[in-house]
């Protein structure tokens, strides 16, 4: 072959060059040949082949229910078969949460990882998992207990489909909660019965520890102490603690003590073989008074995927105490409606809301006992981290959107003059994170922290039934009750221009804020501040302006009159800040109705920002007469001063 080609190209291009390119063509055959060897070398050929096939079924999920029908009625039967049917009886974890309760948003770009988390979209279900732990409700409205005890049921016949539970049950001991205790004991019968426990765990063949449902009873005061000595399903013995739980005097409660204590006591049946479900409820209308443990609880409720459900009452909006409407139990004292400030707030994990009163309103102080729409911070963090549910209880929440009087508030319930509607307030969650994170959030944008510092500031009353009225007898006088009226106004300005301040130095990141309860909270509160700021600063500027002589329009007035009115006469930058403040407290309107803060901003500009000067004749420079008639004091009512008066409980004896 090589010849053969030698012979070919020495005839074309003569002796050597035909050589050569012999050479160089069966070199480049060899190098391919062995290429395609080495290349066959590395492929490998199964001798069988198997072909997967996947194929994608799309199923249409059964919608399921957002609404759960409660009702204060008891009904002949409670949890599956209750009122509302099989559809009432899903699990709120098996919905989507409220994690979802705002509509979906860009989250910022300059966030850190740590703050993305909260953008996310999730949903949550009971028991998917024994390390998962989900998301709760953060406050479900109800009519009465029952409607609680009701919905609770549903919840423990999820938890028996998946394992054996024990329900553990934490009474608050306080006076105040004996009617709540005694609805429950007088159901408890018919809530085992609905479970169809009673029946099924009386039999002789299951051992206790097999037994579906055990239950425990805790009571907690100012001790915590566990009323039956073991967990059982004999209802009679659980009634018998319930029924024994007395009063506990010291009007303390220990109730994220008694969580931790149950968690302790219990954690075995939750780690070792066979397992049980481990489920909570607490009963309760206080906040606690042991706050400092509440982290403790998340967590060990967490780690132990222990699901926290709270009976319990509404936080007031940015307020620590509630007045509790309270009458003597004991008949020997007296009977009459008595108001007692209890702590059942605040709503947040700090105050989000301005302690600044309202100036000339008839509603001043209704305003301060609003409803805030959730529980109080750390009772309803913890059910809410746990994927348990916070039931709020009040008489009158059934009634959103009108005033309530005080004649409607049943005793023993607080005092709130306003409730919102429940699915719109949803929006306005509070932040449910430790205090950790939730000061991390504030250091992260200076608009929550400004709302935050300026809330934490001590009360702070504006003018209130400032002098408006100024006869002029001479100008000595005039000039004496003018310095006079100054003195309250001169007070007050540097306490508002420190709040000014404080929120001004968050103003540059009030763009940054994505939810609407941190956006609400902060234009209220800029809203408000510049409103008392031009009141007072306004009064101020029309007094010194009247100091510098201003003569009557009409020769025969000698009193001057200031008026609230819509700007301010004296003062450009003053009438400036009367526009910024309708400016923030109409964008609270429009953009938040049917809120705590819609309420709150309406209240504020429905008195004018401004003043005006106007005159009138008192006739202070007449001469003064003497009246006829003599000037004793009316007869008193003896009849009524002599009848005789039920003694009262002192105030440091009332524990509610």
């Amino acid at each position: 072959m090589l010849n053969l080609w030698r012979h070919v190209l020495t005839r074309t291009y003569g002796d050597a060059t035909g050589a050569d390119l012999a050479a160089w063509l069966l070199s480049l055959s060899f190098h391919l040949a062995l290429l395609v060897v080495l290349a066959a070398i590395g492929i490998y050929i199964p001798k069988s082949q198997v072909t997967l096939e996947a194929t994608l079924v799309r199923t249409e999920p059964e919608e399921l229910p957002r609404e759960f029908i409660v009702s204060n009625t008891p009904d002949d039967a409670v949890g599956a078969q209750s009122f509302g049917g099989d559809a009432a009886a899903m699990a709120a974890a098996a919905e989507l949460s409220d994690f979802t309760d705002i509509q979906p948003e860009t989250p910022p770009q300059d966030v850190t990882p740590a703050e993305l988390h909260e953008f996310l979209e999730v949903s949550h279900a009971p028991y998917l998992s024994d390390t998962l732990t989900l998301r709760g409700e953060a406050g479900m409205a109800v009519n009465g207990a029952m409607g609680a005890i009701d919905r609770i049921t549903r919840e423990v016949l999820l938890s028996l489909e998946q394992r054996p539970t024990l329900l553990v049950w934490l009474f608050d001991q306080s006076g105040s909660l004996d009617a709540i205790r005694q609805t429950i004991y007088d159901r408890f019968d018919r809530i085992y019965k609905e479970l169809g426990i009673i029946e099924q765990s009386r039999a002789e063949t299951v051992a206790a520890h097999r037994r579906p449902l055990l239950s425990a009873i805790v009571a907690f005061g100012q001790q915590v102490s566990f009323r039956t000595e073991r967990p059982t399903d004999d209802v009679d013995k659980l009634k018998q603690a319930l029924a024994g739980i007395d009063i506990d005097p010291s009007g303390v409660e220990m109730v994220f003590s008694a969580v931790i204590s149950a968690a302790e006591r219990y954690r075995r049946l939750r780690t070792s073989s066979p397992r049980r479900n481990l489920m909570f409820i607490i009963v309760s209308d206080e906040v606690g008074d042991d706050e400092a443990r509440a982290e403790e609880a998340v967590t060990i409720c967490r780690k132990l995927s222990i699901p926290v459900y709270v009976i319990g009452v509404p936080a007031p909006f940015g307020r620590q105490e509630a007045l509790v409407k309270y009458v003597d139990p004991d008949p020997k004292y007296d009977q009459s409606v008595q108001w007692i400030p209890v702590r059942q707030g605040p709503e947040s994990a700090m105050p989000e809301r301005l302690k600044l009163a309202f100036s000339a309103s008839p509603r001043a102080q209704e305003l301060e006992q609003i409803d805030s729409g959730f529980g109080p911070f750390h009772l309803t963090r913890l059910c809410y981290a746990t994927g348990g549910i916070y039931f709020i209880l009040h008489p009158n929440k059934a009634t959103p959107g009108r005033r309530v009087n005080r004649r409607e508030v049943p005793v023993m319930s607080a005092q709130l003059y306003y409730f919102f509607d429940q699915e719109r307030m949803r929006r306005y969650r509070p932040d449910y994170v430790s205090l950790f994170e939730y000061q991390r959030r504030l250091k992260a944008n200076r608009a929550r922290a400004a709302l935050v510092e300026a809330s934490a500031m001590s009360r702070i009353s504006p003018l209130e039934n400032p002098r408006r009225r100024f006869p002029k007898q001479d100008d000595a006088s005039l000039k004496r009750l003018l310095d006079q009226a100054q003195q309250a106004a001169a007070k007050l300005e540097p306490k508002l221009e420190s709040l000014y301040r404080i929120l001004k130095s968050g103003e540059a990141d009030r763009p940054k804020l994505r939810k609407p309860r941190w956006m609400a909270g902060f234009d209220l509160a800029m809203g408000r501040v510049l409103a008392a700021k031009v009141r007072t600063e306004g009064y101020n500027a029309m007094l010194a302006e009247l100091k510098q002589g201003r003569p009557f329009k009409d020769a025969k007035n000698d009193t001057w009159v200031l008026v609230p009115a819509d700007t301010i006469e004296t003062d450009s930058r003053l009438d400036r800040m009367v526009r910024q403040a309708r400016q923030y407290l109409e964008g609270v309107i429009s953009q938040h109705p049917g809120t705590p803060w819609e309420l709150l901003a309406k209240e504020e500009l429905a008195q004018p920002l401004g003043w005006k000067w106007t005159e009138t004749f008192t006739g202070v420079n007449a001469p003064r007469q003497r009246q006829p008639g003599n000037n004793n004091p009316l007869p008193r009512n003896d009849r009524r001063r002599m009848a005789p008066k039920e003694p009262q409980r002192p105030r440091r004896q009332i524990r509610l």
